[in-house]
């Protein structure tokens, strides 16, 4: 058995205590099949601890209440989508319950191979940029009928007091008078005024996997639903950049409007990120830096030549 027990790194002020030795007390009591096998602890996201189990499994569990939703979401509607999607998802194995030292549902999934891309990392081919808009592309197509709608589902002018707040706050971080004008072209475009898709909605680093380049798989899947299309635009600024963006948007086919829109989405989330993990997780305020500079540095992105 694995002596690994080292906790996740806390990012959250009320996240549970997760550590491997907890991993191996809900397997035993809840799926004994699995008890025996290694544990260790693996990189973990914003949301969730994970722990790979054996060579072929990961246990995943839930930091903390406001992730917990997620659980219910993925077992449920992943394997609807999963058939009608060109790259590989997550597949649920078993779904843990709430116990005495741990108070969620979690998860047991297959493991996924493959390595996280950097963000903005080079794509001289344009290959991954047309894979991800391959994903994107069939993730619209699939049958809207009765999907939740996405963690993400909101107009953005919802997200404009929220935004300005981070702007304010990030003052001396963040050019304020260019995310300012970024945000309210941004709001100014129009809306998405057609029936909502299924939108992966968190397109970012730490939820593709590569091989060789080429887009693997799109793992986790907590803000999946319905909503405007614009907002799976978020990989043209978190994991592209120069032509492979463009290839992107003409793969995707993003019209003005929409380009306009992920835009504004891409700058409102990073700054939400900078602002909230500046203190506790520096890839994550890495990235969203990266992020606001390559939104700011475009800001005049112009249609490509199609």
């Amino acid at each position: 058995m694995c002596a690994d027990t080292s906790h996740a790194d806390k990012l959250h002020a009320d996240e549970a205590d997760i550590d491997a030795s907890l991993v191996r007390r809900l397997l035993a009591a809840q799926f004994p099949q699995w008890a025996d096998l290694p544990v260790v602890r693996v990189d973990n996201g914003t949301s969730n601890a994970m722990y790979r189990l054996g060579d072929t499994m990961v246990v995943r569990l839930p930091r903390r209440e406001a992730a917990a939703a997620d659980v219910d979401r993925e077992h449920r509607w992943l394997p609807r989508i999963a058939p009608s999607l060109p790259f590989a998802v997550p597949v649920p194995l078993g779904k843990g319950r709430p116990a005495a030292d741990y108070p969620w549902a979690w998860s047991v999934y297959w493991w996924l191979e493959g390595e996280t891309p950097t963000a903005g990392g080079v794509d001289r081919t344009g290959l991954f940029a047309r894979d991800l808009a391959e994903f994107v592309r069939a993730l619209r197509r699939i049958d809207p009928t009765d999907g939740p709608p996405s963690y993400r589902s909101e107009h953005l002018a919802a997200r404009d007091t929220a935004t300005r707040a981070a702007i304010g706050e990030l003052h001396g971080i963040v050019d304020a008078r260019a995310a300012t004008a970024v945000w309210e072209a941004a709001l100014r475009a129009p809306e998405w005024r057609d029936a909502p898709v299924w939108i992966h909605a968190d397109l970012q680093p730490g939820n593709v996997l590569t091989v060789r380049g080429r887009l693997s798989a799109v793992i986790d899947f907590g803000c999946t639903g319905l909503g405007d299309p614009a907002v799976d635009l978020l990989p043209a600024w978190y994991l592209l950049g120069g032509a492979a963006r463009d290839v992107f948007r003409t793969s995707v086919e993003a019209d003005d409007a929409s380009w306009a829109r992920g835009r504004g989405w891409a700058l409102s989330v990073a700054l939400m990120e900078v602002s909230y993990y500046r203190h506790s997780d520096p890839v994550m305020h890495a990235v969203g830096q990266h992020v606001i500079g390559e939104v700011l540095a475009g800001q005049g992105d112009a249609q490509p030549s199609r």
